[in-house]
């Protein structure tokens, strides 16, 4: 497998319970508490094949880092899914329209989550 996986999330928490659960499948993680700086190291690293995009955080939220993504070529074709506490259908649907290719939503289900990285990378 040995993707790797930038997990954006402003909860230290979540960061923290993603990366165990995804590093005992296999994945390789990276993580950053702040979009923009998740921007700064993807522009650094070109490794990293999905983003998990937590969509409401301070300063820059995930739909504005979002579509700074889709519209950085070197970035661009990175694969996005929204990851939010926001559950309603138009919430999925602002999510998709920001750029990301998928969403799920919080509480993860992590057998959903594996299936949406496996699809997308």
């Amino acid at each position: 497998m040995n993707k790797k996986i930038l997990i954006v999330d402003d909860d230290p928490r979540n960061i923290f319970a993603l990366k165990l659960t995804l590093k005992s499948r296999g994945f390789q993680i990276v993580s950053s508490t702040m979009a923009q700086e998740a921007i700064e190291m993807l522009q650094k690293d070109d490794q990293i094949n999905v983003i998990l995009m937590d969509m409401m955080m301070p300063e820059m939220d995930g739909y504005e880092a979002t579509k700074i993504i889709r519209n950085t070529p070197a970035i661009s074709q990175i694969p996005v899914i929204a990851v939010t506490a926001q559950a309603m259908p138009e919430d999925r649907q602002k999510c998709l329209d920001a750029g990301a290719q998928d969403y799920i939503s919080k509480p993860i289900d992590v057998d959903q989550l594996i299936t949406a990285i496996e699809k997308l990378s």
